[in-house]
């Protein structure tokens, strides 16, 4: 067994093999968590990825590296031998791309061992494919999957869905934020225990929505080149989900829809889509740097199930529930990777690239939730990670890949903690034991009250189709046109 450094807390040991599919930019940073963090055995833990770029850095840790390509083919004959080899639990870390969540997942149930991942993605093809529909595309039809995979085999193996930054941690951020603005307002009462009392707190605070609000301000050293998207994060599911329809979680408030909006028709329908790429759907957000901002209205699994999770039932009906979307401005070089690739027939640009935190001049990523429509009007609450910080706690990351490593670490120590679990989702399990674990590594963690609407300081200078009554209506928070 690997003994972590003393200077670093060792929160559990994993007694079987560790296998981490992908080893891209959040798959390279998880690995040092790992290490630091855990006991394992090292002779068991392989990566499998369908590049040998950085096989070098996973031999110089002493792992085993794999070049294959998880196929529905295979998937089972390459893992379940991995999984199961020398006995004891073993760990599958999902971090890669164009491989199906739920049979990795159903199968590391199977086999007895536990599981993660940060999204829930499927086989490839799923984006692009023109002959589905646009709601089969979407990440609403992708998390039914999920709760499907759950409904027909409850309990067994903790497997934790959709566990990164966001989706993931900004789940826990919900929860710390509830209960500041509770105590804030004067609203006593026990902490909740459970979905039900989670979702009256929110609804007897009077709020409406939550933002995913993020603004990434970290700056390259070198301009973007033509023909290159830049990315902090993984360019292919920045561009499978921006091109994905604009998604969100549909609050019992809103008394205006888009004409091109669509509603799901199985379970919950919790959510919405418009007939339109998120990537190019911008929306007013708010963020303590950058103040008013416009963001991009991206499909993201955390605006599906905080809408879900937050619902209130009374007789069968929903009575309440938020509206949930996420609002993200990323770095800048990745707006113009966006405003070059739509301007291009939505073509992808033929070479991506990540920067890694040596490229980065400065800047933070700042994630984190903005919840609104309570007494207090708007409240942010979340993570000021800079680079500067990053490099001084963590390697081969920048701060967009610290926030999602760092919550596949606290979500793993959860796994460990609670291994028969079965399915869950970030929404469901403890928040304040992740964030016990995630937070040395999210820099300044702030709550922030802010007075800021959507209809503040706009221009006026063109008619606009707004609703002056409720400003937290979302038809003041889209962009139109």
């Amino acid at each position: 067994m690997t003994e972590p450094s003393t200077q670093h807390p060792v929160h559990g040991r994993i007694s079987g093999p560790i296998v981490m599919i992908g080893f891209g930019s959040i798959g390279r940073g998880t690995l040092p968590l790992i290490e630091r963090h855990f006991t394992y055995d090292k002779a068991r833990f392989t990566v499998i990825d369908p590049s040998d770029k950085d096989r070098a850095l996973a031999e110089k840790h002493g792992l085993r590296f794999e070049k294959v390509a998880l196929t529905k083919e295979n998937y089972r004959e390459i893992l379940t031998p991995l999984l199961t080899e020398g006995g004891g639990q073993g760990f599958c870390v999902n971090l890669s791309v164009d491989t199906s969540s739920r049979a990795i997942l159903e199968l590391c149930r199977e086999l007895g061992a536990l599981y993660i991942d940060t999204v829930a993605e499927p086989w490839p093809g799923f984006y692009f494919d023109k002959t589905k529909s646009q709601g089969d595309r979407t990440n609403y039809a992708l998390r039914q999957e999920i709760l499907a995979a759950r409904e027909a085999s409850p309990g067994g193996p903790t497997a934790v869905s959709c566990c990164g930054a966001n989706p993931g941690m900004v789940s826990w951020f919900v929860k710390q934020a509830l209960l500041n603005i509770a105590a804030d307002t004067g609203l006593s009462r026990p902490e909740p225990t459970s979905r039900e009392e989670w979702a009256a707190l929110m609804k007897d605070l009077g709020v409406k929505g939550i933002h995913i609000a993020e603004r990434d301000t970290q700056r390259a050293k070198s301009e973007k080149p033509m023909g290159v998207f830049v990315n902090t994060w993984s360019v292919e599911g920045f561009v499978s989900e921006g091109n994905q329809p604009a998604e969100l979680g549909w609050g019992t408030h809103e008394t205006w829809k888009p004409d091109n909006a669509r509603e799901q028709e199985k379970g919950s329908r919790c959510a919405i889509y418009l007939l339109q790429p998120g990537a190019d759907t911008r929306v007013r957000s708010w963020t303590p740097t950058a103040q008013s901002q416009f963001g991009f209205l991206v499909t993201h699994n955390e605006a599906i199930s905080i809408a879900d999770y937050y619902s209130v039932t009374e007789g069968g009906q929903v009575v309440y529930r938020p509206t949930c979307h996420y609002a993200y401005h990323p770095c800048n070089e990745a707006v113009l990777s966006l405003h070059e690739m739509f301007g291009n027939a939505a073509k992808v640009q033929s070479e991506h690239h990540i920067l890694d935190e040596n490229e980065i001049v400065d800047g933070i990523d700042e994630l984190g939730v903005l919840v609104y429509g309570h007494a207090r009007n708007a409240y942010w609450y979340g993570s000021q990670l800079s680079i500067e910080e990053t490099r001084r706690v963590a390697p081969y990351q920048n701060a967009t890949g610290l926030q999602v490593t760092s919550a596949v670490l606290a979500g793993m120590v959860w796994a460990l903690e609670n291994p028969e679990a079965g399915i869950v989702e970030a929404d469901e399990i403890d928040f304040r034991r992740c964030l016990e674990v995630q937070t040395p590594y999210l820099g300044p963690v702030i709550g922030v009250y802010t007075d800021w609407t959507p209809l503040t300081d706009r221009p006026g200078l063109f008619p606009e189709d707004i609703d002056a009554s409720d400003p937290w209506q979302f038809r003041n928070v889209l962009v139109h046109g």
